[in-house]
């Protein structure tokens, strides 16, 4: 099981709006001991949206969804989503209480009852449509809710990844995947903890770290050797952030072995 991360938006791709989705989530699953394996950005092309959702829900990934859930013409992630999976929209009962709710909250700010049967009102019900078997998520904001799907069995194989889609906007999104985190996949919080270490190496080539690194891997299978050169500016001088990543106990002793190499090498490096 991996977790992976859609974003959704052609104003993301255009540069109208600038992603923060991306740093937040992984904000998230670091305080909670897991990591993220995948992030995709797609445009507002329903075509592309049900290719790649075929695609994930064919998966075991948890995959957070975001933007495109709403009602107006460019909004395409709910259809998609039920395309994918071939099956209908349908108004959710849960989501048609909350909508209902958000109508009558934005009557009673204005002074006025509540019409339940306007067409403006009736269309706003339209963004309750999810696929059918999808589970709602709660908005904390303006009680618009959002929407979980377990991903389908193939065969006699029970599937343990779920998708949740939440709105673009991050004062809605942000509390209502921290909720989805919390109430779905609690049992996977820190249950494979990481450590990682490095040091930043100057005065050297990556090719004339390459064997250093080959080994330690070879020796530890549980762990990850990473390289980041950096060219340097007038500020920094250029030098390679080193280091190793995986489970605490070997990562601890790998990074100590990396230590010895670079002496035996004598290779400057310093704390990271």
């Amino acid at each position: 099981m991996a977790i992976g991360l859609i974003i959704i938006g052609d104003e993301i791709l255009s540069g109208r709006r600038i992603d923060k989705h991306f740093p937040k989530v992984l904000e998230m699953l670091t305080a909670r001991g897991l990591t993220l394996s995948w992030a995709e950005y797609l445009g507002d092309d329903p075509a592309r949206i049900i290719t790649t959702l075929k695609r994930t829900f064919s998966s075991d990934d948890i995959v957070f969804c975001t933007g495109g859930i709403g009602a107006t013409p460019d909004d395409h992630t709910r259809q998609c989503a039920a395309a994918a999976l071939s099956v209908p929209l349908v108004l959710h009962p849960h989501a048609r209480e909350k909508i209902r709710e958000r109508i009558a909250d934005t009557a009673r700010d204005a002074a006025i009852e509540p019409d339940y049967d306007t067409a403006d009102n009736l269309h706003r019900l339209k963004m309750g449509e999810f696929p059918q078997g999808a589970e709602i998520i709660p908005n904390p904001f303006n009680k618009i809710p959002g929407f979980s799907f377990k991903n389908p069995a193939d065969g006699a194989v029970q599937a343990t990844g779920w998708h949740h889609f939440a709105p673009g906007f991050p004062v809605m999104a942000w509390p209502m995947f921290e909720w989805v985190l919390d109430t779905y996949h609690a049992d996977l919080f820190h249950k494979n903890p990481q450590l990682e270490q490095s040091v930043l190496v100057f005065g050297s080539m990556e090719s004339a770290l390459t064997p250093l690194m080959e080994a330690i891997e070879r020796e530890f299978p549980s762990v990850k050797v990473f390289s980041l050169p950096h060219v340097g500016d007038a500020q920094t001088q250029r030098h390679i952030d080193l280091g190793v990543k995986g489970e605490p106990t070997q990562s601890a002793a790998a990074f100590i072995k990396l230590l010895a190499g670079l002496d035996a090498l004598q290779v400057a490096y310093r704390s990271a």
